[in-house]
C-alpha cells in the first residue's frame, strides 16, 4: 500500500470549484459504457475501493489511475450510502441510453393522444425508478411521497402535452415538435420539489469551511432544489430543441417522405448523440457543494450563525442531483 498515495477517493477526482472540473467529474459519473460492466467487474471494483478505503494493500491496482477507474465504476452501480447494487436502469450511467430512447420516442410519436399518454407515462415511470434508486440512505423517500410525486408529475406532463397539442394543432409543425420539451419541463418543476418536500419543510444542513454544522435553512433547500430543476431542464433542452429543428428541415426537403421509416431512428440516435454531452454538462451547471451568503439566509438562521461565528460570511450545503 506504500506504493500508492493516500487520497480521499470519496471526494471527486477533479476540482469542483470550476465548471470544467465538474464537467470532467460528471462525464465519468454518467459514462454509459459502465452499463455494460459485468457483475465480476463490478465486484472487483467494489473490492478495490473497500481495500483502498481501509488502507489495505490493493494488488489489483498498479496506480492511482486504476483506483480512480475502480471508484467511478463502483459509484456507477452501488448506492453511495447503503452500498447496495442499484437497479440497472436507475443508475446514473443508464441516463443517456434510457433518455435517448424515451426522448426520441416522445418526439417521434407526439401527434396522437395514445402515444403522448404512453410515452409521458413511461418517462415519469422511469424518473420514479431513478429517484427511488438514488434515494437517500439516511432520509429515504417514503412510499407515499414517491407515489404522490409520481402521480403529480405524470398528470402534469400529460396535462401539459395534451393541452398544448390541441393548442398548436394548426400552427407551424416545428412548434408542435417542441411540445414534449414543455411537458418534460413542467414535470420536472412538479416532480423534483415533491420528491424533496421534506427538505422544503425542514430545511437542509448548513456547513462552514471545515464541514462543521452551523445551522439548518429552508431557503438553502429552495435554492438547491431550484438549481436541480434548472439542471434537469438544461439536460433535456439541447436534444429536444435541436432534434425538432433537424427533423423539420428533413421534412421540408422531402427526405422523410422518401424514407419514412428513418424518422424514429434518426431522432433517437441524434438525441443520444446530444445527450452524451448534455447529461454531464447539465449536471455540472451548479456545484454539488453549493455556497450561500449568510446575510441572505432567513433572519433567525442568520442571527444564530452570527452568534456562533461572527466572521462567517459564506456557508455551504449539499445541492443534490
Amino acid at each position: 500500500m506504500a506504493l500508492l498515495p493516500r487520497v480521499d477517493i470519496d471526494k471527486p477526482k477533479f476540482d469542483q470549484s470550476t465548471y470544467l472540473g465538474r464537467a470532467k467529474h460528471f462525464i465519468l459519473v454518467t459514462n454509459p459504457l459502465n452499463v455494460f460492466a459485468t457483475n465480476t467487474q463490478l465486484e472487483t471494483a467494489r473490492q478495490i475501493v473497500q481495500k483502498y478505503r481501509a488502507g489495505k494493500d490493493v494488488p489489483e491496482a498498479k496506480s492511482m489511475d486504476d483506483i480512480w477507474r475502480a471508484k467511478y465504476l463502483y459509484d456507477s452501480a452501488f448506492h453511495p450510502e447503503t452500498g447496495e447494487k442499484q437497479i440497472i436502469i436507475g443508475r446514473m450511467s443508464a441516463q443517456m441510453p434510457m433518455n435517448m430512447l424515451i426522448t426520441g420516442c416522445m418526439m417521434t410519436f407526439y401527434k396522437t393522444t395514445p402515444a403522448v399518454v404512453f410515452w409521458q407515462w413511461f418517462n415519469q415511470t422511469f424518473n420514479a425508478i431513478v429517484n427511488y434508486t438514488n434515494r437517500s440512505g439516511t432520509s429515504p423517500i417514503s412510499q407515499s411521497q414517491l407515489i404522490t410525486s409520481y402521480c403529480l408529475a405524470t398528470s402534469g406532463a400529460l396535462g401539459t402535452a395534451l393541452t398544448l397539442n390541441r393548442a398548436v394543432k394548426n400552427m407551424n409543425p416545428l412548434i408542435g415538435r417542441l411540445v414534449p420539451l414543455v411537458a418534460v419541463a413542467a414535470a420536472n418543476c412538479i416532480n423534483i420539489p415533491c420528491m424533496r418536500m421534506q427538505e422544503l419543510r425542514n430545511g437542509v444542513v448548513l456547513l462552514d469551511e471545515k464541514n462543521a454544522e452551523v445551522g439548518i435553512s429552508k431557503k438553502a433547500a429552495f435554492l438547491g432544489i431550484s438549481a436541480v430543476v434548472v439542471s434537469r431542464i438544461a439536460m433535456a433542452l439541447p436534444g429536444m430543441t435541436l432534434t425538432p429543428m433537424l427533423m423539420n428541415k428533413l421534412e421540408k426537403n422531402g427526405f422523410l417522405k422518401r424514407y419514412p421509416r428513418s424518422n424514429a431512428p434518426i431522432q433517437t440516435l441524434f438525441c443520444g448523440l446530444i445527450l452524451l454531452f448534455a447529461t454531464p454538462l447539465g449536471c455540472a451547471f451548479f456545484s454539488q457543494r453549493a455556497a450561500v451568503q449568510v446575510d441572505s439566509l432567513e433572519t433567525e438562521v442568520r442571527e444564530s450563525i452570527k452568534k456562533k461565528q461572527p466572521d462567517l460570511e459564506t456557508v455551504w450545503y449539499n445541492k443534490g442531483l
